[in-house]
């Protein structure tokens, strides 16, 4: 069974290569011109996963991912945006986007991309985890740090649940982009650290001790 694709972009060109594109690679495909137009789209009929442009007319990518995350659809969605500024990356990922691929892209590395945020979600068992003064559950996907509940998106919990799963063993990036982003293959991304940076401002509320540790050079280990 083929996956759809939503493509949302106000260039035609660029949609239109993006759908002969992934069709060819077995995907099905809708596209529209702006972001009002991906959120009735969406509404009618959820997609296995969202290319979303950032800069488009009637509501921009932002405002479109942050919608969709305050209804908890919490589908895939890869940002693609001519703005390559660090603050730009991170603020599309720290609404909700689960990717962040500057124009111009090769489509080698987008499909390899959309492959990995289909393919792998997180396999999470169904079993709470205690952490000393963490709590993480994942049949509830709800999280508490000294009895505060924490606030988190969809992947800042996977990230969470992964080290938690792990408590004290040092988690390389490359496995964390492996087990929470399903990226198998090498790539320049600095992602895990910003979500990281994420889970840390979450949970450092109160003067609570720093739960998460940077191993330099390796990787991150959350400390029992």
């Amino acid at each position: 069974m083929s996956h759809h694709v939503l493509v949302a972009d106000d260039d035609p060109h660029i949609c239109e290569a993006l759908e002969r594109s992934l069709r060819f690679e077995g995907f099905e495909v809708n596209t529209v011109s702006n972001g009002k137009l991906a959120i009735q789209a969406i509404e009618r009929n959820v997609p296995a996963l969202l290319i979303l442009d950032i800069s488009m007319p009637e509501m921009d990518g932002i405002e479109v991912t942050k919608y969709l995350r305050s209804i908890g659809i919490n589908i895939p969605i890869c940002v693609l945006s001519a703005r390559d500024q660090v603050s730009d990356r991170v603020l599309g990922l720290e609404v909700g986007a689960d990717d962040y691929l500057i124009k111009p892209f090769a489509f080698e590395e987008l499909f390899a991309r959309v492959k990995a945020l289909l393919r792998r979600q997180v396999e999470l068992s169904t079993r709470p985890i205690s952490v000393s003064e963490l709590s993480v559950d994942p049949l509830t996907r709800t999280a508490s740090y000294f009895d505060i509940h924490l606030d988190l998106t969809k992947k800042e919990f996977d990230l969470l649940y992964t080290l938690a799963s792990s408590a004290n063993i040092v988690v390389t990036r490359d496995q964390l982009l492996d087990r929470v982003w399903g990226y198998d293959f090498e790539v320049n991304t600095n992602v895990v650290d910003v979500f990281v940076g994420y889970l840390r401002k979450k949970m450092e509320i109160n003067g609570s001790p720093r739960k998460i540790e940077t191993v330099r050079g390796v990787g991150f280990v959350l400390k029992k």
